[in-house]
């Protein structure tokens, strides 16, 4: 049997293996880019999920795809133009601005500085323009959704932001000392934590736009995950860590967007050359290790250095984050959001052996080494974010005081009524199907997540 199996493999070989060759890595090379830089797919697939989902038959569900999906979304598009126009009718009826118990469903103050303990429960609105202003850097993606559903730019005054407000309002100018001597417990540096869904990331941009509002030089990053994903990433042979030159030359970019007149009128207190690196994707300039800082520089000079060479951007944010910590004219904030990214394994892997590599950690990369501590005098906010899926991390975090977090809680009672008629206002649910209890059934099986609460009201009947 073996004999026939090996004569007709001879006579008609339809098997031919070729070996396998291992091409070893050079141990010289440190320049790497992300795993999401570069795809070897060809344009138009996604991924092996993608190819192998099985494709419906026209002809056996009765339903034609490309017939069928077009109506859906026209109808779509028509509510909302109905709804849209509907809206507009409505702002000539204040009638229909009343909240529960017949108080006022919007506030009639125009600034985030002037806000109170009475205006809580209520929908503090923003002009759009000015949003885009204030907040240049991005708005976060649970704000953009609130505003793309209620078709309005409106946010709920909750008495945690005031709380937070505050807190850092008696840093910078303290009130007068209690009948016992004792002022007020204040914090310079803060971690909000919480459940998914319960405002972290809003509460965080209200505090910035507020800064900014006050004149403050505020340090906004949005996206603190993008800090530790992407772009190009090489280890720097002086300092031991990660360099990330498309991360700098974007926070940079972000940084002097707002605070562009600010920086220009704040002097350099450091002028020791800022030293040069890799830059994205093209490696060391040859003859040239740093870049000379004048004696009469702005931080604004300092800022253009590393937006407009490549090889500067890192080490410009690392001298930038000591020049901040020197700025004694006005007051200076540092607002992470996603911080919680700044506490786990980056996206990059080093190589570590012929056939493994080792995940590099956040604490590793040179940018957020700088910036994650909050060990200093400086004042400063991390906000947690649930929707990158870090994880549950541990009470005590390293360079985080213990008593920084602060937990954010869901929505309570009061506040969903509020948001409850507000959605009613902004005709996301039907008013004749609304009621006292029908609201409150939807609040308790939501658990007060306002996101939840969102997609549950138009279901309302």
């Amino acid at each position: 049997m073996l004999r026939f199996l090996a004569r007709s493999s001879l006579k008609n070989p339809k098997w031919n293996p070729k070996p396998i060759i291992a091409i070893p890595q050079s141990p010289l090379h440190n320049h790497f880019s992300s795993k999401s830089g570069k795809s070897s797919a060809p344009k138009g697939s996604n991924n092996k999920a993608d190819n192998q989902k099985p494709k419906k038959n026209p002809k056996r569900s009765g339903l034609d795809d490309s017939k069928t999906a077009a109506p859906d979304t026209k109808e779509t598009t028509d509510e909302r133009v109905l709804r849209a126009r509907l809206l507009a009718q409505d702002e000539k009826n204040p009638s229909l601005n009343a909240g529960p118990n017949g108080r006022p469903l919007f506030t009639n103050i125009n600034s985030l500085s002037r806000l109170s303990r009475k205006d809580t429960c209520s929908y503090f609105k923003f002009g759009e323009k000015e949003l885009n202003q204030m907040l240049p850097e991005g708005l976060p993606m649970g704000m953009v959704k609130e505003f793309e559903e209620s078709m309005r730019s409106a946010l709920l005054v909750r008495q945690s932001f005031l709380d937070l407000r505050d807190n850092f309002r008696r840093i910078v100018d303290p009130p007068l000392l209690s009948s016992d001597g004792k002022g007020l417990k204040v914090r310079k540096q803060i971690v909000l934590d919480g459940p998914a869904n319960c405002g972290k990331s809003i509460t965080l941009a209200m505090l910035v736009h507020w800064a900014r509002e006050e004149g403050w030089l505020v340090f906004y990053v949005p996206r603190g995950r993008e800090w530790t994903h992407g772009g190009y990433f090489y280890k720097n042979p002086i300092t031991g860590l990660w360099d990330t030159p498309i991360q700098a030359e974007n926070a940079l970019k972000d940084f002097v967007k707002y605070n562009e007149s600010l920086l220009k009128q704040l002097p350099c207190h450091i002028f020791d050359p800022v030293p040069l690196g890799e830059g994205a994707g093209i490696g060391l300039l040859k003859g040239v290790d740093s870049v000379p800082v004048p004696e009469s520089s702005t931080l604004y000079d300092l800022v253009q250095i590393g937006i407009k060479q490549t090889h500067a951007a890192v080490g410009v944010v690392l001298r930038l984050r000591k020049e901040l910590s020197l700025v004694k004219d006005i007051p200076v904030l540092f607002a992470i959001d996603q911080y919680n990214n700044w506490f786990t394994f980056s996206e990059y892997e080093e190589p570590a052996t012929m056939r493994s590599c080792r995940p590099v950690h956040a604490r590793e990369l040179a940018m957020v080494n700088a910036f994650r501590s909050m060990m200093h005098n400086s004042m400063m906010v991390g906000a947690f974010s649930h929707s990158t899926a870090v994880g549950k991390l541990r009470k005590d975090l390293p360079d985080v005081p213990l008593d920084a977090r602060v937990n954010l809680p869901r929505y309570g009672l009061d506040e969903a009524a509020a948001v409850c008629h507000y959605y009613l206002r902004q005709r996301l649910l039907p008013r004749e199907a609304f009621s006292e209890e029908s609201w409150k059934k939807i609040y308790y099986l939501s658990n007060g997540n306002g996101a939840e609460m969102r997609v549950l009201l138009p279901l309302m009947q």
